[in-house]
């Protein structure tokens, strides 16, 4: 077994046994998990959207066809990188899915120069989109530490508001806004008021 750590998931969804087969074999020797499907349907019920991966998908499939597949995708608001295996009379299509978002294509037969720095490619940017989901979960979770006056007081300190206008605005005591500032900081881990903003706008990760 090789004890060197994996390079990403690799979603294979072809109809063809052979196709798969020789995608698997490929992309395993380059030390990349591979997790292959016969149909896209198939790939839906079972992939996970929380995993760092990318998807390689035949264009023309029996039941739902890869831009069938690629629409779903795009319903669930799913950030997978995709990348479609076409035959020759496919690019107009494969020209669609890119339109749509597809990263590129790639035409059978297709060779491992052209293949590799595309799945390269599609993982960089699954990393990058899981990163930024994560700043997007972290944000989420700490604000929902405060409490419904602490979310208005942090609205306002976004907006630019002074202590004393928010507390006009609110009608509650300077000290009470001040009060709330503080509470706001220490649960949102932030040690200035511009770290609080770029937390509070999903700039950056939280802080330990």
């Amino acid at each position: 077994m090789s004890l060197i750590p994996k390079k990403g998931t690799v979603y294979v969804v072809d109809d063809d046994e052979a196709v798969r087969d020789s995608l698997q074999w490929l992309l395993e020797g380059k030390d990349y998990r591979v997790r292959c499907f016969e149909s896209a349907e198939s790939f839906l019920s079972r992939f996970d959207p929380r995993e760092v991966a990318c998807l390689i998908a035949d264009i023309r499939m029996d039941g739902m066809s890869g831009m069938e597949l690629q629409d779903r995708l795009i319903e669930r608001q799913s950030p997978l990188p995709i990348v479609f295996i076409t035959g020759h009379g496919d690019v107009p299509m494969a020209v669609e899915t890119m339109k749509k978002g597809a990263l590129d294509f790639i035409q059978k037969p297709f060779n491992e120069e052209h293949l590799l720095p595309l799945v390269e490619r599609m993982l960089e940017r699954a990393r990058e989109s899981f990163a930024a989901q994560q700043v997007v979960a972290n944000r989420e979770a700490l604000i929902a530490k405060l409490t419904s006056r602490e979310a208005q007081v942090l609205e306002r300190i976004v907006a630019g508001r002074l202590n004393k206008q928010i507390a006009d605005d609110l009608g509650i005591s300077i000290k009470t806004v001040e009060a709330h500032r503080a509470n706001i900081m220490e649960k949102l881990n932030a040690a200035t008021v511009a770290d609080l903003l770029k937390i509070a706008l999903g700039q950056a990760p939280a802080k330990n």
